[in-house]
């Protein structure tokens, strides 16, 4: 039996390591933190249970490629998700004008709340959303369908701007805006991220989109509790410090415990640049292929505020919330800190009309951290927690603008900045959603699962799609690397 050893027990190392013990193999995995899951992982403030994260999950309806995965592996009874209302999804809040737009899920549904603001675009509105879907026909995997294409088979418009793609379609400029409302999710940049990640993100959200009730950390335990019982192990609180090399192949791995592991092929489920100091001889990868997985660039990181909320003062939001200051300030990767913001009311197995705690999330760049950035967990300085109030401030008025009287509800306040971000989940410059990709140079923003190492992939979002439906798929793309071409989608196209 094939002996794979996977180092990170993220959403990617969990979605590979349950399909590959589920297809019969030897699976081990090492996750640093405490408890495996990386962005999916929970924590305890203030007596309530926060996610890392803010999770909302599409790819889960009927039909739906992270459902069938799911199914696939026998795990989906056992996941506790609950879908969001149709009629609402998301609710903007744009600052400039003061203006709430709706958004609803359903491809009839989505035109008809962007229509009911911009009734002079619904026909550009109807050939921009099948425009989407066109795009996001073209990726197999999206549908776990066997590879037909290669990336440079694609259509015109898959690898263009995309805003440029939403200004092909979109004639108003304020609707062009509102349309890229998305690119929090996905890292987006103007004239840099490539019209399919807007167009599977939105695809996703288009479809429906679901919920984790009481948290996202039940569903990394089911992943672990899948790969357990096809007699795989899951070993978390100590990190791979070491990994070992003989000419062009890994011998072996060594852990902070001093516990040595050793395996036929290696995963890694880690950021590029956390992978390639953990090398005792560096040259066992090529300098110029070192250099080009360092120089890539991160997308950005956010500061998030985890607030609990005093009973029955704050309602339940069914929704996704996003500020926005100005139409021209949508792509907000690139602005000051404070110019968006998105939120959500985490939902318990019993909801009732109030909510308990919220998320905020707000996009900020590298920059905005980088003189604490030799600084660790527990030892930062006190300038550090001044600035970490003032960001919390800044966000709470936004929240106050759109919620008059919304800071007496809030009854305790935690934060977490890129630094938090870089040192729980290990990602350089605390990016959020890998890296960064070009559509002026895709061959190079785009990293392959096989590396210039016979016996050592990659999986996780540096090396395909981000999120909570590209994460598992690009598990699925590293698995088949192993175990042969379409040998996992080839078996959802004969059900």
């Amino acid at each position: 039996m094939q002996h794979i050893l996977i180092i990170g027990g993220g959403l990617g190392g969990l979605f590979a390591g349950a399909i590959l013990a589920k297809e019969g193999l030897e699976v081990t995995v090492l996750e640093k933190n405490a408890t495996a899951g990386g962005g999916l992982q929970s924590f305890t403030r203030f007596g309530e249970v926060f996610d890392t994260g803010m999770h909302v999950a599409g790819g889960l309806q009927e039909g739906a490629s992270i459902r069938r995965l799911c199914q696939w592996l026998g795990i989906w009874d056992k996941m506790q998700v609950e879908p969001m209302p149709a009629e609402c999804i998301d609710k903007l809040y744009f600052a400039e004008d003061r203006h709430y737009y709706q958004i609803a899920s359903g491809r009839a549904q989505f035109v008809d709340s962007l229509s009911a603001d911009f009734p002079h675009q619904r026909q550009h509105i109807e050939r921009y959303v099948e425009a989407m879907y066109s795009i996001v026909d073209e990726m197999d995997l999206f549908h776990l369908r066997p590879a037909s294409r290669t990336l440079f088979s694609h259509s015109e418009e898959f690898n263009m701007a995309a805003d440029a793609f939403i200004a092909k379609y979109i004639t108003d400029p304020r609707l062009r805006q509102v349309a890229a409302y998305l690119n929090p999710l996905y890292g987006g940049q103007a004239d840099m991220t490539p019209a399919y990640i807007h167009a599977t993100i939105s695809v996703l959200h288009l479809g429906g989109l679901y919920r984790f009730a009481g948290g996202t950390q039940q569903f990394a335990e089911t992943l672990c509790d899948s790969i357990r019982a096809h007699g795989g192990t899951v070993v978390t609180g100590d990190p791979v410090q070491h990994i070992h090399t003989e000419g062009r192949g890994i011998t072996g791995v060594t852990t902070r415990k001093g516990r040595h592991y050793s395996a036929d092929r290696y995963v890694s489920a880690i950021h590029p640049c956390a992978l390639l100091p953990l090398f005792d001889d560096p040259r066992a990868l090529p300098r110029a292929y070192r250099m080009r997985l360092q120089q890539i660039p991160s997308t950005h990181s956010a500061f998030l505020l985890y607030l609990k909320l005093k009973p029955e003062t704050f309602p339940y939001l069914p929704y996704s919330g996003y500020y926005i200051s100005r139409y021209d300030g949508v792509w907000s990767a690139a602005n000051p800190f404070g110019d968006a913001a998105f939120f959500m009311t985490p939902p318990m197995p019993d909801q009732g009309a109030y909510s308990q705690k919220m998320i905020i999330a707000a996009p900020m760049l590298w920059h905005e951290v980088s003189q604490w950035a030799d600084t660790t967990l527990g030892h930062r300085p006190a300038d550090y927690s001044l600035w970490k109030h003032t960001c919390a401030e800044t966000i709470l008025s936004k929240m106050e603008e759109m919620y008059p009287g919304f800071r007496s509800c809030v009854s305790d306040i935690n934060t977490a900045s890129p630094l938090t971000i870089r040192d729980y989940y290990g990602t350089k410059d605390g990016a959020l959603f890998g890296y960064a990709k070009d559509w002026r140079n895709t061959a190079l923003s785009l990293v392959p699962v096989v590396t210039k190492i016979p016996n050592l992939l990659l999986t996780g979002q540096c090396a395909g799609l981000h999120g909570f439906c590209g994460v598992p798929l690009t598990a699925i793309t590293t698995c088949e690397a192993l175990l042969g071409p379409d040998s996992i989608t080839r078996q959802f196209s004969l059900c």
